[in-house]
């Protein structure tokens, strides 16, 4: 019943915007055309105006209420050159945009129709259409130019003491691996792929591979450059990294690399932002199914020291998909002897 009343509603509205217009029409035809569209244009004119003013004072507003509050100063050292590109594009395209909405409403209210008020044609201006041309054209090639430089410089070679960390996305979460003592990470071979024991492709025949182990969450140092090798098992994802200002495309079958370098630990983050559960966080940019939405994973940025104590802790993904061949944990002392060697002294 309420369906058919919301459909009533609906119709009533239609039909009552149907006879005000036709009212305005029959209006129109006993004042005059000209005179009643002199008269409604006048009326718009004046409305666009306070348009133009409300509106740039809630862009202005809007600006001071929301600044520092969506994103904080980039966590690490190549993010803060992508922030300064960011601004500086925004202030040209701000500036661009501000003047032209000026000009455009201005326009509309100062050249409205009007009596003994005749519309010039002009119809081409090559300087004009050079200047508008030329001059965007311009701006666009260094703000263009200004980003390949840091793409080239994210993706260019990391440096020799770079940590590596290699992440692979698939539905839906990510997969991360860290090299063992030797530095380097394994062969792998998608035919080899076990959700079971070995959800990369390990190879174990490759002695690399002896040490390399898996992860929930990312762990980098603080000051330490890290390089990541980036994988798809599926279907196309994004590695997000929003607090450090990067991302990257996971593609099957391609791999892609990124390095950066973290300023600020995980704790200092929470001291800056005043949120004590603030974490870095690993997010999917690119759409890649159902799931897409829940595809996250942590970061947890340390000091060199309490990496180490971390990954003192962790488990080969060998040992985890050959536990009969796990060294044998040392047997514990018989505490009867013990006590016997002791009384016997």
């Amino acid at each position: 019943m309420s369906g058919y009343l919301a459909v009533l509603v609906v119709v009533l509205i239609f039909v009552v915007i149907f006879q005000i217009a036709k009212a305005s029409e029959y209006v129109s035809i006993l004042k005059g055309e000209k005179k009643a569209r002199q008269q409604s244009n006048r009326v718009n004119g004046f409305l666009l105006i306070i348009f133009l003013v409300l509106g740039l004072i809630g862009v202005y507003y809007c600006h001071n209420a929301l600044k520092g509050k969506i994103f904080f100063e980039s966590a690490s050292v190549q993010g803060e050159g992508i922030d300064n590109m960011i601004v500086w594009t925004l202030a040209i395209t701000g500036i661009v945009f501000i003047v032209t909405q000026i000009l455009l409403f201005w326009f509309s209210f100062k050249y409205q129709e009007k009596e003994g008020q005749q519309a010039f044609y002009f119809p081409h201006n090559n300087k004009l259409e050079l200047i508008w041309t030329v001059i965007p054209a311009i701006a666009l090639t260094i703000l263009v130019a200004i980003g390949l430089r840091h793409w080239f410089r994210l993706t260019s070679e990391a440096p020799k003491d770079a940590a590596v960390v290699e992440i692979t996305g698939k539905q839906f979460n990510w997969l991360i691996r860290y090299p063992g003592k030797d530095g380097q990470l394994g062969r792998k071979f998608f035919k080899n792929i076990n959700d079971a024991n070995n959800p990369v492709g390990q190879d174990w025949d490759d002695q690399l591979n002896k040490d390399d182990y898996m992860a929930t969450e990312m762990h980098l140092v603080v000051g330490k450059p890290v390089k990541l090798i980036i994988n798809a098992r599926d279907v196309i994802h994004d590695v997000g990294l929003a607090h450090f200002r990067l991302k990257m495309d996971a593609v099957p079958g391609i791999p892609t690399t990124l390095w950066f370098t973290p300023k600020y630990t995980t704790a200092e983050m929470k001291e800056k932002t005043g949120n004590p559960d603030f974490v870095y966080e690993i997010s999917c940019d690119q759409m890649c199914g159902s799931g897409h939405y829940s595809m996250k994973a942590n970061i947890v940025v340390e000091t060199q020291a309490e990496y180490d104590e971390w990954s003192a802790k962790q488990v080969a993904q060998y040992t985890v998909a050959h536990p009969a061949e796990a060294p044998a944990a040392s047997p514990a002392a018989d505490s009867t002897k013990v006590v016997a060697s002791n009384l016997a002294k």
